[in-house]
C-alpha cells in the first residue's frame, strides 16, 4: 500500500503505523551517532557479498560510492534524518537506494537489523573505549608530572579524615595513579569482549547465503566472529561491562574530587586550582568554588544509574532479540559522554594543581602525625610494641594538654614517659625523617616515590 510509513519492512502490514507509535518506537534521534560504524559495517558486508558471489563487482562499486557520498553528506550536516524510517540503518539504506536504485536494496542480503545493530554498537563502543583509554593515559601522565615535581612535599596522611602519618604529595598522587591503572585494565578487558563480530547471525539463526564471516571479521578489525547466532544478536554484556567499568572509574574520580574540594577549602587550604577550573558566587564576591571536581563528583550518579538501567533492561529477556534492547543505547551513549567529559576535565586540571607547601607542612605538624614513629623508635630500643603504644599514647595526651606536638617537646618532657627515650629521638620526630624512613617499595619516602614514577612511566610507554 502506498501509505505505509516504512517501505523497508511494510509488506506484511495492511495499514500504516500510527504516527505516535512511529515516534515512540523510533531510535534515529539518538542512534544516528553510529552512522560511521553503520557505513563501515555495510562497506565490509558489500565486499564480502561480492566475494561470495551474491553481488557483482559493479554493484559493489555502486554501493561503496553511494555509502561514501552519504557519509560526506552526514558529516557536512546535509543529510535529512527521518523518524518515519525509524533508525540509522533504515535511513542510510533508504538514502542509498534513492541514490543508486535497486542495487541499494541488495545490500541487506544475508543480514538483519538485529545483527547489523549488534555490530554497529560493538564497533562504536570499541572506538569509544580507545578514546577513553587514551584520555586515562593523558590524565595519568599529568599526575606523574605533578608527583615528580612534588615527590618530597610533605603533607598529612589521613585515616578516618584524621591526621595519621606524614606522607608526600607525590606519594598521594601516585595513589590516584594506581586507581586509574586498574581502570585502564578494566576498559582494556572490556574491549576484548566487545571485539567480537555479530554480523552474519542475521535475525537469530544465521543465513542461507554463502557468507564469509572470517572475511568480514578481518575487514572490520574484530578478533573473531561470534560463535552462536542467538547469542550474537541478543548479547549486551559488553555494554553492561562498559558501564560497570565506567562506574568504578567515576567512583575513583569522586574520591579525587572530594579531596580536591576539601583541599581548596579555607579550612584545609592545601592547594590552589587555577581560576579557569572554578566559578564564583552571584552574591558572595569572595567565593571561588571548585565547580569542576564538584560536578564530576555529581556526575557519578548518572553513570551508576545507567549501569542499573542496563542490568534491569536485560533481566529476564528470552533469546533472541527483543525490542527492549533499543533502550540500551541512550544510557550507554550518555555513560560514554559522561566518562569522556569527566576524564577530559581532570586531564586538563590535574597538571595545573598548585600545592601550598607551607600549609601542607604546617598541617602535618598538627595532630601528632609522628606518633607511630615514636612507637617504632621505642620498639627498636627493645620495648614491646604494646608497651610502646601505651607510652606514646600518654605522650600524646600530655601534648594535647600542653598544646605541643611531639617534636616540640623537650627531651625531659618525653623522658617522663620512658627513660628509654634519648636525644636521637628527634631524628624520627621530624616530618622529613618520618617520610624518609618509609624507604621500601610502596612507601612514601621521596626516593621511593621517584622510583615508582619511573616504573609508571615505563608502563605508560608500553601501552
Amino acid at each position: 500500500m502506498s501509505n505505509k510509513t516504512n517501505q523497508q519492512w511494510g509488506g506484511r502490514f495492511n495499514e500504516p503505523t500510527d504516527a505516535f507509535v512511529a515516534r515512540f518506537t523510533a531510535s534515529v534521534e539518538f542512534d544516528q551517532r553510529m552512522y560511521l560504524q553503520d557505513i563501515r559495517g555495510s562497506i565490509a558486508h558489500a565486499k564480502m557479498l561480492t566475494a561470495a558471489g551474491v553481488l557483482t563487482e559493479a554493484e559493489r562499486d555502486d554501493i561503496l560510492r553511494g555509502l561514501e557520498e552519504i557519509r560526506g553528506e552526514i558529516e557536512r550536516g546535509e543529510f535529512e534524518w527521518s523518524v518515519a524510517l525509524e533508525d540509522v540503518h533504515m535511513n542510510i539504506e533508504a538514502a542509498l537506494t534513492a541514490k543508486i536504485g535497486i542495487t541499494g536494496k541488495k545490500l541487506h542480503t544475508g543480514r538483519s537489523r538485529n545483527d547489523q545493530v549488534a555490530t554497529d554498537i560493538r564497533l562504536y563502543v570499541r572506538d569509544e573505549i580507545d578514546l577513553i583509554l587514551a584520555e586515562i593515559t593523558r590524565l595519568q601522565e599529568g599526575m606523574l608530572q605533578v608527583a615528580e615535581r612534588e615527590n618530597a612535599t610533605v603533607m598529612p596522611g589521613f585515616t578516618h579524615l584524621q591526621t595519621a602519618q606524614p606522607v608526600t604529595f607525590g606519594h598521594h598522587l601516585m595513589a590516584w595513579f594506581e586507581m586509574l591503572s586498574r581502570d585502564f585494565g578494566r576498559f582494556a578487558d572490556c574491549r576484548e569482549r566487545t571485539n567480537i563480530m555479530p554480523l552474519g547471525a542475521a535475525a537469530l539463526a544465521g543465513t542461507t547465503y554463502p557468507i564469509q564471516r572470517q572475511m568480514t571479521t578481518e575487514l572490520l578489525g574484530f578478533a573473531a566472529p561470534a560463535e552462536n547466532s542467538l547469542d550474537a544478536v541478543s548479547d549486551r554484556d559488553f555494554a553492561i561491562e562498559f558501564c560497570a567499568a565506567a562506574s568504578v572509574l567515576l567512583m575513583h574520580l569522586t574520591r579525587m574530587s572530594e579531596e580536591l574540594v576539601l583541599w581548596t577549602s579555607a579550612q584545609f587550604d592545601f592547594i590552589n586550582l587555577p581560576d579557569r577550573f572554578c566559578t564564583g558566587s552571584s552574591i558572595m564576591p569572595q567565593k571561588k568554588n571548585p565547580d569542576v571536581p564538584e560536578l564530576v563528583r555529581g556526575k557519578s550518579g548518572r553513570v551508576y544509574g545507567h549501569l542499573m538501567s542496563l542490568l534491569t533492561l536485560m533481566k529476564s529477556q528470552p533469546l533472541a532479540y527483543n525490542k527492549d534492547n533499543q533502550e540500551d543505547k541512550e544510557p550507554l551513549f550518555d555513560a560514554i559522554d559522561t566518562v569522556k567529559g569527566c576524564l577530559r576535565a581532570f586531564a586538563d586540571m590535574v597538571p595545573a594543581i598548585e600545592p601550598k607547601k607551607e600549609n601542607m607542612r604546617e598541617a602535618a605538624l598538627r595532630g601528632f602525625s609522628t606518633a607511630t614513629d615514636l612507637a617504632d623508635y621505642l620498639v627498636r630500643k627493645g620495648m614491646p610494641f604494646r608497651d610502646a603504644h601505651e607510652v606514646v599514647g600518654k605522650s600524646v595526651a600530655y601534648g594535647i594538654e600542653q598544646s605541643k606536638d611531639l617534636g616540640e617537646m623537650t627531651l625531659a618532657e618525653l623522658q617522663q614517659f620512658s627513660d628509654t627515650i634519648e636525644q636521637d629521638v628527634f631524628e624520627v620526630l621530624t616530618l622529613d625523617g618520618s617520610v624518609a624512613a618509609r624507604d621500601h617499595i610502596g612507601g612514601t619516602a621521596p626516593k621511593q616515590v621517584l622510583a615508582a614514577i619511573e616504573r609508571a612511566k615505563e608502563k605508560l610507554a608500553a601501552r
